[in-house]
């Protein structure tokens, strides 16, 4: 593919002296060193992302993009293709998981139409930006043309612009998407395609066969697509485009992106590929049950904060887990330190018994 797309600009959030002070602060919360565990990491990573001592989260944004593909007419889901659209009127009138979910966390819910095959009525909550009505088949055909393909980056891209806040909780809905995953996880992991490819939507044995055949021969037919780019025209899907135009333009924001599954995650992995230091802002929100997911965590060296099991999409859990961030955030800032508290802490102890400082931080 020409690269003719230009990705936003991401810059690395670490900084040494910053996250020093972070840590610091965290160090004299009225805690045992350490003992908020994983809580404290976030804490310090949210506060580099937003380059700021005292972080805070405001007007968090969900995002469901949602596209169709054209593989799903090999029979790669146990779902028939109508059941994109369906859901989206599922999303828009608040009966879905994620619906609930971001209902119950007060977080703000947006469906993105990137190529679903249907029409809909515009409504305040539905972003219309189809490149297509669904892609190609990608065992006979690039998914996307180049011109499609970047048209949905930069949707991707817009749609991130334009929401407020500081949050994006990115989601997705698609059949067939898990076929797209897992080939963009092989291609640009290099992960074999068998231990990328899942049951999806619920496939059984032969279905999870014929699946993986089919995507064998999408494989062999984009054998040279290699770039990020190309692999991502070649293998789909818009939603998932529209994903990484998202993600890149957040991150570019200093924005705090909380991924969610395996689809979302394959979206990382492109942006990834683009501008590397897009990990620095993303925060892995649980384990998906899809097969491959554990692979890609494991290619971008990333944990995620809990496995449940789950492997719906929809963007459900990043909105499972947003408390879990809202509270690093409000711990950094609300508890009360030693000083503060007056409460007595092991330095103070063990310098009255006559200990020294480095012996109590080794004990």
């Amino acid at each position: 593919m020409n690269p003719t797309w230009t990705a936003p600009s991401v810059e690395p959030a670490h900084d040494v002296v910053r996250a020093a002070r972070l840590q610091h602060r965290l160090d004299r919360k009225t805690k045992p060193l350490g003992a908020l565990g994983r809580l404290e990491a976030l804490a310090l990573q949210i506060g580099l992302i937003q380059r700021s001592e005292a972080p805070q989260l405001q007007a968090p944004q969900l995002v469901v993009f949602a596209g169709d593909h054209g593989i799903a007419a090999r029979g790669v889901s146990a779902f028939p293709s109508d059941v994109t659209w369906q859901m989206v009127e599922n999303f828009l009138t608040g009966g879905a998981a994620v619906s609930v979910l971001a209902r119950q966390h007060g977080i703000a819910l947006t469906v993105v139409d990137a190529g679903v095959r249907h029409d809909f009525e515009p409504r305040e909550a539905l972003r219309l930006c189809k490149i297509s009505h669904g892609t190609q088949d990608a065992s006979q055909a690039p998914a996307m043309s180049r011109d499609q393909c970047h048209a949905a980056l930069t949707a991707g891209v817009e749609v991130a612009r334009s929401l407020p806040g500081n949050v994006l909780l990115v989601g997705e809905m698609g059949i067939g998407n898990t076929s797209s995953a897992s080939m963009l996880l092989s291609r640009l992991a290099g992960v074999p395609l068998e231990q990328c490819t899942g049951r999806g939507t619920g496939l059984d044995d032969a279905g999870l066969a014929h699946k993986l055949a089919v995507l064998q021969q999408a494989m062999r037919l984009h054998d040279e697509a290699s770039d990020p780019l190309d692999a991502l025209a070649a293998f789909g899907g818009f939603e998932i485009a529209m994903m990484v135009g998202a993600v890149l333009q957040a991150a570019h924001e200093h924005r705090v992106v909380l991924v969610d599954g395996f689809i979302t995650g394959a979206a990382v992995l492109v942006a990834h590929a683009l501008a590397p230091a897009v990990l620095d802002y993303c925060v892995f929100s649980h384990r998906s049950g899809e097969a491959g997911h554990t692979r890609l965590l494991e290619h971008l060296e990333v944990e995620p904060l809990v496995d449940l099991r789950m492997r719906l999409g929809e963007g459900s859990g990043a909105a499972l887990v947003w408390p879990l961030v809202a509270s690093s955030v409000l711990l950094l800032a609300e508890m009360a330190s030693f000083e503060s508290a007056g409460v007595s802490d092991r330095t103070a102890t063990s310098l009255s018994a006559g200990q020294a400082p480095s012996a109590q931080r080794a004990a």
